[in-house]
Protein backbone atom coordinates (compact mmCIF):
# COMPACT_ATOMS: atom_id res chain seq x y z
CA UNK A 1 0.00 0.00 0.00
CA UNK A 2 1.22 3.48 -0.79
CA UNK A 3 -0.75 5.52 1.72
CA UNK A 4 0.51 3.50 4.71
CA UNK A 5 3.13 0.73 4.81
CA UNK A 6 1.58 -2.76 5.20
CA UNK A 7 4.20 -3.51 7.89
CA UNK A 8 2.18 -1.29 10.25
CA UNK A 9 -0.34 -4.12 10.53
CA UNK A 10 2.25 -6.32 12.26
CA UNK A 11 2.82 -4.08 15.23
CA UNK A 12 1.83 -5.08 18.76
CA UNK A 13 1.25 -1.49 19.89
CA UNK A 14 -2.29 -1.28 21.30
CA UNK A 15 -2.98 2.22 19.87
CA UNK A 16 -2.30 4.07 16.62
CA UNK A 17 -1.83 7.74 15.82
CA UNK A 18 -2.55 8.68 12.21
CA UNK A 19 -0.78 11.88 11.17
CA UNK A 20 -2.07 13.85 8.19
CA UNK A 21 0.22 16.38 6.49
CA UNK A 22 0.03 20.09 5.91
CA UNK A 23 -0.01 21.60 2.40
CA UNK A 24 3.03 20.44 0.48
CA UNK A 25 4.11 18.11 3.29
CA UNK A 26 4.75 14.39 3.23
CA UNK A 27 4.93 11.54 5.69
CA UNK A 28 8.55 12.35 6.49
CA UNK A 29 7.38 15.49 8.35
CA UNK A 30 6.43 13.16 11.21
CA UNK A 31 9.40 10.80 11.07
CA UNK A 32 11.00 12.27 14.21
CA UNK A 33 7.81 11.73 16.19
CA UNK A 34 8.19 7.95 16.40
CA UNK A 35 10.89 7.98 19.07
CA UNK A 36 9.05 10.57 21.18
CA UNK A 37 5.59 8.99 21.16
CA UNK A 38 4.42 6.77 23.99
CA UNK A 39 5.66 3.19 23.64
CA UNK A 40 2.08 1.94 23.36
CA UNK A 41 1.26 4.24 20.44
CA UNK A 42 2.26 3.41 16.88
CA UNK A 43 3.00 6.29 14.51
CA UNK A 44 1.06 6.00 11.22
CA UNK A 45 2.17 8.87 9.00
CA UNK A 46 -0.06 9.05 5.93
CA UNK A 47 1.61 9.62 2.56
CA UNK A 48 -0.67 11.47 0.15
CA UNK A 49 -0.21 11.10 -3.61
CA UNK A 50 2.28 13.30 -5.44
CA UNK A 51 4.99 13.67 -2.78
CA UNK A 52 8.14 11.87 -1.69
CA UNK A 53 7.89 8.18 -2.65
CA UNK A 54 4.61 8.95 -4.49
CA UNK A 55 6.10 11.72 -6.60
CA UNK A 56 4.50 11.88 -10.04
CA UNK A 57 1.16 10.38 -9.01
CA UNK A 58 -1.92 12.49 -9.80
CA UNK A 59 -2.58 15.18 -7.20
CA UNK A 60 -5.90 15.73 -5.48
CA UNK A 61 -7.33 19.24 -5.64
CA UNK A 62 -10.64 18.57 -3.90
CA UNK A 63 -11.34 17.36 -0.38
CA UNK A 64 -14.49 15.63 -1.60
CA UNK A 65 -12.34 13.46 -3.89
CA UNK A 66 -9.43 12.91 -1.51
CA UNK A 67 -11.32 11.99 1.65
CA UNK A 68 -13.02 8.81 0.33
CA UNK A 69 -9.68 7.50 -0.95
CA UNK A 70 -8.00 8.41 2.33
CA UNK A 71 -10.61 6.59 4.41
CA UNK A 72 -10.33 3.47 2.27
CA UNK A 73 -6.56 3.50 2.73
CA UNK A 74 -6.95 3.83 6.52
CA UNK A 75 -9.72 1.21 6.82
CA UNK A 76 -7.43 -1.87 7.29
CA UNK A 77 -5.64 -0.09 10.14
CA UNK A 78 -8.73 0.71 12.22
CA UNK A 79 -8.52 -2.59 14.10
CA UNK A 80 -7.46 -1.03 17.42
CA UNK A 81 -8.00 2.23 19.31
CA UNK A 82 -6.61 5.18 17.38
CA UNK A 83 -6.43 8.93 17.19
CA UNK A 84 -5.87 11.32 14.28
CA UNK A 85 -3.56 14.33 14.20
CA UNK A 86 -3.78 16.78 11.32
CA UNK A 87 -1.85 19.99 10.85
CA UNK A 88 -3.35 22.81 8.75
CA UNK A 89 -4.74 21.05 5.66
CA UNK A 90 -4.39 17.83 7.63
CA UNK A 91 -6.75 19.17 10.29
CA UNK A 92 -9.44 19.71 7.70
CA UNK A 93 -8.88 16.21 6.32
CA UNK A 94 -9.02 14.76 9.83
CA UNK A 95 -12.47 16.23 10.39
CA UNK A 96 -13.89 15.14 7.04
CA UNK A 97 -12.34 11.66 7.27
CA UNK A 98 -13.88 11.18 10.72
CA UNK A 99 -17.26 12.30 9.47
CA UNK A 100 -17.05 9.84 6.57
CA UNK A 101 -16.05 7.01 8.90
CA UNK A 102 -19.17 7.74 10.95
CA UNK A 103 -21.36 7.61 7.84
CA UNK A 104 -19.81 4.26 6.85
CA UNK A 105 -20.14 2.78 10.33
CA UNK A 106 -16.39 2.38 10.77
CA UNK A 107 -14.65 2.53 14.16
CA UNK A 108 -14.28 6.15 15.24
CA UNK A 109 -11.06 7.71 16.51
CA UNK A 110 -10.82 8.02 20.28
CA UNK A 111 -9.49 11.58 19.90
CA UNK A 112 -8.90 14.22 17.27
CA UNK A 113 -5.86 16.48 17.35
CA UNK A 114 -6.45 19.53 15.15
CA UNK A 115 -3.54 21.89 14.52
CA UNK A 116 -3.39 25.33 12.90
CA UNK A 117 -6.66 25.19 11.01
CA UNK A 118 -9.53 27.57 11.63
CA UNK A 119 -12.82 26.02 12.73
CA UNK A 120 -14.32 24.95 9.39
CA UNK A 121 -17.62 26.79 9.75
CA UNK A 122 -15.94 30.19 10.08
CA UNK A 123 -16.07 32.52 7.09
CA UNK A 124 -12.96 32.04 4.97
CA UNK A 125 -10.95 35.23 4.82
CA UNK A 126 -7.96 33.82 2.95
CA UNK A 127 -6.89 34.85 -0.53
CA UNK A 128 -6.91 32.35 -3.37
CA UNK A 129 -3.21 31.57 -3.09
CA UNK A 130 -3.38 28.72 -5.60
CA UNK A 131 -4.38 31.26 -8.31
CA UNK A 132 -1.48 33.65 -7.71
CA UNK A 133 1.26 34.23 -10.24
CA UNK A 134 4.64 32.68 -9.59
CA UNK A 135 6.24 35.64 -7.77
CA UNK A 136 3.17 36.31 -5.62
CA UNK A 137 2.80 32.62 -4.87
CA UNK A 138 6.39 32.40 -3.62
CA UNK A 139 5.85 35.51 -1.49
CA UNK A 140 2.78 33.89 0.07
CA UNK A 141 4.80 30.78 0.91
CA UNK A 142 7.53 32.92 2.44
CA UNK A 143 4.99 34.68 4.67
CA UNK A 144 3.82 31.34 6.05
CA UNK A 145 7.34 30.67 7.37
CA UNK A 146 7.10 27.06 6.25
CA UNK A 147 9.07 26.60 3.04
CA UNK A 148 12.84 26.97 3.50
CA UNK A 149 14.36 29.91 1.66
CA UNK A 150 16.81 27.59 -0.10
CA UNK A 151 13.83 25.78 -1.64
CA UNK A 152 12.04 28.99 -2.64
CA UNK A 153 15.22 30.24 -4.34
CA UNK A 154 15.99 26.95 -6.12
CA UNK A 155 14.28 26.65 -9.51
CA UNK A 156 14.67 22.88 -9.74
CA UNK A 157 13.27 22.27 -6.28
CA UNK A 158 10.37 24.64 -6.90
CA UNK A 159 9.47 22.80 -10.10
CA UNK A 160 8.86 19.76 -7.90
CA UNK A 161 7.28 21.52 -4.93
CA UNK A 162 5.07 24.11 -6.63
CA UNK A 163 2.52 21.76 -8.26
CA UNK A 164 2.00 19.93 -4.97
CA UNK A 165 1.63 23.15 -3.01
CA UNK A 166 -0.78 24.67 -5.52
CA UNK A 167 -2.92 21.53 -5.52
CA UNK A 168 -3.06 21.47 -1.72
CA UNK A 169 -3.88 25.17 -1.50
CA UNK A 170 -6.62 24.65 -4.07
CA UNK A 171 -8.05 21.79 -1.99
CA UNK A 172 -8.20 24.02 1.09
CA UNK A 173 -9.37 27.18 -0.66
CA UNK A 174 -12.20 25.50 -2.56
CA UNK A 175 -13.44 23.47 0.43
CA UNK A 176 -17.11 24.06 1.14
CA UNK A 177 -18.22 23.43 4.70
CA UNK A 178 -21.40 21.39 5.18
CA UNK A 179 -23.10 21.37 8.58
CA UNK A 180 -23.37 17.98 10.28
CA UNK A 181 -24.06 16.58 13.73
CA UNK A 182 -21.22 17.11 16.21
CA UNK A 183 -18.78 14.26 16.70
CA UNK A 184 -18.51 12.32 19.96
CA UNK A 185 -14.78 12.24 20.71
CA UNK A 186 -12.64 14.79 22.59
CA UNK A 187 -10.69 17.32 20.57
CA UNK A 188 -7.32 18.83 21.35
CA UNK A 189 -6.79 21.91 19.23
CA UNK A 190 -3.30 23.37 18.83
CA UNK A 191 -1.87 26.48 17.21
CA UNK A 192 1.16 28.73 16.90
CA UNK A 193 1.02 31.77 19.17
CA UNK A 194 2.62 33.94 16.48
CA UNK A 195 0.53 32.68 13.57
CA UNK A 196 -1.17 35.75 12.04
CA UNK A 197 -3.52 33.66 9.89
CA UNK A 198 -4.87 31.17 12.44
CA UNK A 199 -5.36 32.75 15.85
CA UNK A 200 -6.56 31.31 19.14
CA UNK A 201 -9.91 32.93 18.40
CA UNK A 202 -10.08 30.94 15.16
CA UNK A 203 -9.36 27.68 17.00
CA UNK A 204 -11.75 27.87 19.96
CA UNK A 205 -14.92 27.43 17.83
CA UNK A 206 -13.79 23.84 17.06
CA UNK A 207 -15.72 23.10 20.27
CA UNK A 208 -18.91 23.31 18.22
CA UNK A 209 -17.88 20.17 16.32
CA UNK A 210 -17.90 17.70 19.20
CA UNK A 211 -20.20 16.86 22.09
CA UNK A 212 -17.15 15.91 24.14
CA UNK A 213 -14.51 18.20 25.61
CA UNK A 214 -12.33 20.55 23.60
CA UNK A 215 -8.98 21.81 24.85
CA UNK A 216 -7.05 24.57 23.06
CA UNK A 217 -3.32 25.06 23.56
CA UNK A 218 -0.96 27.49 21.86
CA UNK A 219 2.74 26.83 21.25
CA UNK A 220 5.54 29.28 20.44
CA UNK A 221 5.95 29.81 16.71
CA UNK A 222 4.23 30.65 13.46
CA UNK A 223 1.91 28.56 11.29
CA UNK A 224 4.36 25.68 11.06
CA UNK A 225 5.22 25.70 14.75
CA UNK A 226 5.11 21.88 14.56
CA UNK A 227 8.73 21.93 13.43
CA UNK A 228 10.27 24.03 16.21
CA UNK A 229 7.90 22.97 19.00
CA UNK A 230 7.86 19.26 18.19
CA UNK A 231 8.91 18.07 21.64
CA UNK A 232 6.29 19.93 23.72
CA UNK A 233 3.65 19.15 21.09
CA UNK A 234 4.32 15.41 21.18
CA UNK A 235 4.38 15.52 24.99
CA UNK A 236 0.91 17.08 24.90
CA UNK A 237 -0.30 14.34 22.56
CA UNK A 238 1.23 11.63 24.76
CA UNK A 239 -0.53 13.08 27.79
CA UNK A 240 -3.88 13.28 25.99
CA UNK A 241 -3.60 9.70 24.70
CA UNK A 242 -2.97 8.39 28.19
CA UNK A 243 -6.62 7.45 28.52
CA UNK A 244 -7.35 6.63 24.88
CA UNK A 245 -7.24 2.86 25.36
CA UNK A 246 -9.78 2.89 28.18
Amino acid sequence: MKWLPPALLDTRAPMRLFCLPYAGGGASAYRMWAAALRSDVQLCAVQLPGRENRLGEPLYTSASDLVPALVEAMRPFLDRPYAIFGHSMGGLLALEATRRMRRLGLPAPRQLFISSHRAPHLTDRSTQVHRLGRAEFIDALRNLHGTPEEVLANEELMQIAEPVLRADFQLCETYVYTADDPLEMPMNVFGGANDPDVTEGDLRPWSEHTRATTAVRMFPGHHLYVRDAREPLVRAINHAMGGSAN
